[in-house]
């Protein structure tokens, strides 16, 4: 339903919906247009857009096409088609099921529309969360769905593989390999000695002497 009504010069338009519809394509059509940044919020915006690695893209392509035996839509290199190969979330939603063994995350929607899109990234994160990653190396819906910091990005696909190592993936990964937990266990006697050596932040004398040291005039003593 649509109707108009002046208010002095301005002439203003309402459009109202019925309650089980629900306006889509206005949806897409602010998130798609985003007011251009300025001022501190564009300085910020470039320093994180000068921050994504080509060569970590590159890797991070080769990875998942690796892991789940599929091409990705966009093959050219670059931060914004490499968004674009992710926006919809359905490639990392598979990617997370692939790496855990069963599925983390049951429904993966397939529609175009946007808050179906954001809603599998939003089930990719809190599925990361569930599989072991930090919250430092998890991003933001927003990051990811309108390309604000796809550094980001990379270093959650990076934690991604390096936690799915730990978790007993046996398959190809990329990035350094977490650090395991490695005990050790002394005797009572061997504790022991230990308290009887002193360490060298407490200094040694060891080889030390005065020999041959002159400071200054000496003083002679007469009688």
């Amino acid at each position: 339903v649509v109707s108009t009504q002046s208010t002095g010069s301005v002439r203003c338009c309402f459009v109202s919906f019925p309650q089980y519809l629900i306006p889509v394509d206005s949806c897409v059509i602010v998130m798609s247009h985003r007011a251009e940044k300025s001022g501190l919020s564009r300085d910020i915006q470039k320093k994180l857009e000068a921050k994504y690695n080509l060569d970590q893209e590159v890797q991070c392509r080769a990875w998942i096409e690796e892991v789940l035996g599929d091409k990705l839509s966009d093959q050219e290199v670059g931060m914004n088609n490499f968004q674009a190969c992710l926006k919809d979330g359905r490639v990392l939603c598979r990617l997370l099921n692939k790496l855990n063994g069963e599925d983390l995350i049951k429904k993966i929607n397939t529609q175009k529309m946007a808050f179906k899109q954001m809603e599998n990234i939003e089930q990719f994160i809190k599925g990361c969360k569930a599989f072991g990653l930090k919250d430092g190396d998890i991003f933001q819906t927003a990051d990811l769905y309108e390309c604000q910091n796809m550094s980001q990005v990379i270093i959650a696909l990076y934690a991604l593989s390096a936690v799915s190592v730990k978790n007993g993936w046996t398959g190809v990964s990329i990035g350094a390999k977490m650090s395991e937990r490695n005990e050790r266990h002394f005797t009572e006697e061997q504790l022991n000695e230990g308290k009887t050596v002193i360490g060298l932040q407490y200094g040694t004398n060891k080889g030390a002497s005065q020999a041959g040291m002159n400071i200054g005039k000496t003083r002679k003593i007469m009688d």
